[in-house]
């Protein structure tokens, strides 16, 4: 049977959803759905989010629409209801209780749509002692424990992972896992419901398979001393001799012995089978990595299966071959930006318009979504006629 393919594509086609505008975690999730092929309606408030940020450059609204609503004003709630009436989802990320003061809370939305899926994005949750309390990314993780184990040195501070484990990874994703359950549940049972996703919940689940490692005996719970967090000698960021890095990986035995072989280590499986030996096994590697720069041992490594990488910033990670193979990176209005992900054989998802722009999508949504509230006829001045009427 063929899928009927629609300008729209992705397997999220003909998805609804009304994400009420904010920063960080809860506009990428919404990105996600809008790549994915959903009809992502961003409520914009005047003025804008405050960030700073320009609008034409901020990708975590592409492949939205824009309408501009103060939820302030009298009729600015009935104009999100109407949305939500005709809406899947919603995605808002205000501290707990915000939404409901502005008119646009759980009750009232599932009130007006029994079946819409209602997103609720936050660090703490919507309860528990933190709940109504400010954060940020790295609070989040450090109270989870995800923060404290990473970074080589135990003796150290943590290596802040700038804001992808809290946000984004325990935040956003888990976010559209559950809107998108909930979705198939509405589906399935006609019930809508409230998914609370909060940053601390997603982000301990995220470290299930440590804690497990941690109560089999095969984790310490001290940073920089385990097989994954730098205190392997095979499994971390060596120091080439141009000032440049070079990630290995080489954990199973053979592609150990690959690794060894290129860089040319002498007693390499007598370093690797002793852990008393590992501090020498880790200068020796060391030493050798910094002989060369990151070039050379890009080329010496390339295409085999020991399992090194080199590390590359922002600005350089488009232009590695693998991924500009694969098209992971694209450039769409002059911006080069992450691809959409993941693919899908059949429903591909796309990149089809760049940045939404504040309110400037105010008329076509009104029109398609037929909520002609979103634009209020203007105030006709009275003619000449009328007034000496």
């Amino acid at each position: 049977m063929q899928t009927r393919q629609t300008e729209r594509t992705g397997p999220l086609a003909g998805v609804r959803v009304v994400e009420l505008a904010g920063i960080g975690p809860g506009p990428f999730a919404a990105m996600l759905l809008a790549d994915l092929g959903a009809d992502v309606v961003r409520v914009d408030r005047p003025g804008g989010a405050g960030l700073g940020v320009d609008p034409a450059k901020d990708l975590t609204n592409r492949n939205k629409r824009s309408v501009l609503v103060d939820l302030k004003a009298p009729e600015g709630p009935a104009a999100v209801l109407d949305l939500v009436e005709r809406a899947d989802i919603l995605v808002e990320g205000y501290r707990p209780g915000v939404a409901e003061r502005l008119g646009v809370g759980p009750e009232r939305c599932l009130a007006r749509n029994p079946r819409l899926v209602y997103g609720r994005m936050t660090g703490w949750g919507q309860d528990g002692p933190l709940a109504h309390t400010a954060g940020h990314d790295i609070g989040y993780i450090a109270v989870t424990g995800a923060l404290g184990m990473i970074g080589p040195d135990p003796d150290g501070p943590p290596t802040v992972p700038a804001n992808l484990v809290g946000d984004y990874a325990g935040g956003s994703l888990y976010l559209v896992v559950g809107v998108l359950a909930a979705l198939q549940h509405a589906r399935t049972y006609g019930e809508g419901q409230v998914v609370d996703a909060a940053i601390v919940d997603g982000t301990a689940h995220l470290t299930s398979m440590i804690h497990a490692m941690l109560a089999a005996g095969g984790w310490q719970d001290r940073r920089g001393s385990n097989l994954l967090d730098g205190g392997c000698p095979f499994y971390g960021v060596y120091e080439t001799s141009d000032g440049g890095h070079m990630a290995v990986g080489a954990l199973e035995h053979r592609f150990y012995a690959e690794f060894a072989r290129l860089l040319d280590l002498r007693d390499a499986d007598g370093l690797r089978g002793d852990l008393a030996r590992w501090p020498e096994l880790r200068e020796a590697v060391a030493a050798r990595f910094r002989s060369r720069t990151r070039a050379e041992w890009t080329e010496v490594f390339e295409g085999t299966d020991a399992c090194v990488a080199p590390v590359l910033s922002l600005r350089e990670a488009p232009g590695h071959p693998h991924l500009a193979a694969r098209a992971t990176f694209v450039e769409h209005g002059g911006l080069v930006q992450p691809a959409p992900a993941p693919r899908f054989s059949v429903t591909p998802g796309t990149l089809r318009t760049g940045p939404a722009l504040p309110g400037a999508d105010t008329a076509a949504v009104a029109r398609d979504w037929a909520v002609p509230a979103l634009c209020p006829a203007p105030d006709v001045p009275p003619t000449q006629e009328s007034k000496t009427a």
